[in-house]
């Protein structure tokens, strides 16, 4: 895949399924616009979050080399992060939470490449490169913390989803989109927002991974630090968001002590959050999830993992106590006394062990589906998997022996063995039947014209978890999105206005510019009546400049325009106090 900053080990290293999801940052697509909306939040950002944020905050722009003038560029940072042992790749929009939690996992930090537009300077549901880029790389500079979202990814990619996960993931994308969008019809906003809002209260039981993502919430993008009290932000949807980080700060939002209690805490992505969770410091985040990851069916398996598989209808696998892995959609589990006695795939399955397919068990050998009993034999103390050759001989569990299998659960294999297959510590993983026979009661679960039948050897399922134990056994480079990212109209009149902003960059910057800067303000003030942030900008130069006569026109004439747009007064004034006021940090 073509990629317009230089790769890194950690992104070479990437499996192909999450390569599909990266697309090219194409710098030249920032228009002068969008690098002004970038250095107004990063100088307010700075100003303000240097007296409410964590100490890690301000460290790690310097760290992972963030810049206020400019939108940081993928080569520059991948360069920087990879000190730190990280990489960044940009992406279009949101992209599924399994795999953007198992980027997480190898150390890669995904960030939206589009930028908010001037209109949603303040906040935007869309990830952009602010909320990406400005929050959540400064952060992983702190160590305890990058461990924290690796290990988070590392569990939360193995979370099983269910069919509801899905459909709230592309309907938050597709509002997040058409907010972000210009010119979008109220009523197709409020229809997407109808759409969410009867999902959030739809849900039914929440899945593992609607419950991890509720501690993603709660931690990495809205987390605050310290105590109840005195609280930090650490959480990158405030750090990203001029308007929400000062709002946290105050009383209007509830302030609780953060614990596994966040999992079910569910959130609204289109407001502001009206109660947020605080920890005592970093090392907390990783006690509360592996307390959490405790609950999960990656940890607990049995009967409940399988069924949660079977749930969500999507890609899964169980591991076995001898480290068997059967990766496939699970549509049956037969049960005895709380025990799983035989489970059941439907279409293309792969048999694996730590993490390798096994030879000869792709889904090409595999693709009809994989079914077998678990657990003991019936009135026999010893599992297949314990049994020594003599133990193996003695039961006639032996190459060539016609044999019959009674496990609990009043499951029969019965057939000629051909061979078995072990793991690295000797113990038979799979025995190998021909002429086979499995029922369960009076139902045939395999008969010997299907072929050979493949019985897999386990006492019982210690692991139950989202995805394939090996992600070469499936294509899985199948991502459509429903929707794509709108990128803003470009008119005669906006051409104009981005010509305006390059000019007054480039005398920032020193460099030759197409207009002065009286010119350029009567340009803005007569034909882009509207715009406040182009004479912010001018305002800061002729300030510099000690130029109070052009400086009392440029105030004057941001009072109309506080006054003709009153949504915006705040982040003009925002603006001329950094200029008048403040001691930039």
């Amino acid at each position: 895949m073509e990629a317009s900053f230089e790769s890194n080990p950690l992104i070479d290293r990437l499996p192909k399924h999450l390569k599909q999801f990266i697309k090219p940052q194409d710098y030249k697509d920032y228009t002068p616009i969008n690098q002004a909306v970038w250095r107004y939040v990063m100088r307010k950002n700075v100003d303000y979050l240097s007296k409410v944020a964590h100490e890690s905050y301000l460290e790690g722009l310097e760290k992972t080399g963030l810049e206020i003038e400019n939108i940081p560029n993928m080569y520059g940072m991948n360069r920087i992060l990879k000190e730190i042992g990280w990489a960044a790749v940009a992406v279009d929009g949101f992209i599924p939470p399994n795999a953007f939690m198992e980027f997480q996992a190898y150390n890669v930090l995904v960030i939206a490449s589009d930028i908010r537009q001037l209109e949603h300077i303040e906040y935007t549901p869309a990830p952009d490169i602010i909320h990406e880029g400005a929050g959540h790389a400064p952060i992983i500079a702190n160590p305890e913390y990058a461990e924290y979202l690796r290990r988070f990814g590392e569990i939360g990619c193995k979370a099983i989803s269910s069919a509801h996960d899905h459909e709230m993931y592309e309907a938050v994308r597709l509002l997040s989109i058409l907010k972000e969008a210009e010119d979008t019809p109220e009523a197709e906003i409020k229809a997407a927002e109808d759409r969410v809002e009867y999902l959030q209260n739809n849900m039914g039981e929440l899945s593992e991974m609607a419950r991890i993502r509720n501690l993603h919430w709660w931690t990495v993008e809205y987390g605050l630090i310290g105590t109840v009290e005195n609280p930090k932000i650490y959480g990158a949807g405030l750090l990203s968001s001029i308007g929400e980080s000062a709002w946290c700060m105050t009383d209007n939002v509830k302030k609780i002590p953060y614990s596994i209690v966040a999992a079910d805490q569910s959130f609204d992505i289109t407001k502001p959050q009206p109660q947020l969770f605080v920890t005592p410091d970093f090392a907390h985040l990783s006690l509360v999830l592996e307390e959490f990851a405790n609950t999960m069916a990656l940890r607990k398996g049995g009967p409940k993992g399988v069924q949660k598989l079977i749930d969500s209808k999507a890609l899964g696998t169980i591991e076995l106590s001898t480290g068997l892995q059967i990766s496939g959609v699970f549509t049956n589990v037969i049960e005895d006394e709380g025990k799983s006695v035989y489970v059941q795939t439907t279409g293309p399955t792969a048999l694996s062990y730590r993490e390798k397919e096994l030879v000869g068990h792709g889904t090409e050998y595999h693709a009809e589906g994989f079914g077998s009993p678990i657990g003991m034999l019936k009135g026999i103390n010893l599992a297949i998997e314990d049994m020594g050759p003599r133990d193996l001989r003695a039961y006639d569990i032996y190459e060539g022996e016609q044999v019959t299998l009674e496990f609990e659960g009043n499951i029969v294999v019965s057939g000629e063995i051909v061979t078995g297959t072990r793991n690295l510590q000797g113990e038979i993983v799979i025995i190998k039947f021909k002429n086979c026979t499995v029922t369960h009661n009076d139902t045939v679960l395999f008969q010997p014209e299907w072929g050979i039948y493949d019985m897999a050897v386990g006492k019982k399922i210690t692991s139950a978890f989202s995805g394939p134990a090996d992600v070469n056994s499936f294509d899985m480079i199948t991502h459509v999105p429903s929707s794509t990212t709108i990128k803003a109209k470009v008119s005669e009149e906006r051409k104009e206005l981005e010509i305006l902003y390059q000019s007054v960059r480039d005398i920032r910057e020193g460099k030759t510019a197409t207009t002065t800067l009286k010119e350029a303000f009567g340009a803005v003030s007569a034909n882009h009546p509207n715009d406040w942030l182009l004479s912010v900008e001018i305002a800061e130069l002729v300030y510099q400049a000690n130029d109070n006569e052009f400086l009392d026109k440029i105030v004057n004439h941001l009072e109309l325009v506080k006054n003709k747009r009153p949504e915006v007064a705040h982040l003009i004034q925002n603006g001329l106090d950094l200029i008048f006021e403040k001691d930039l940090v």
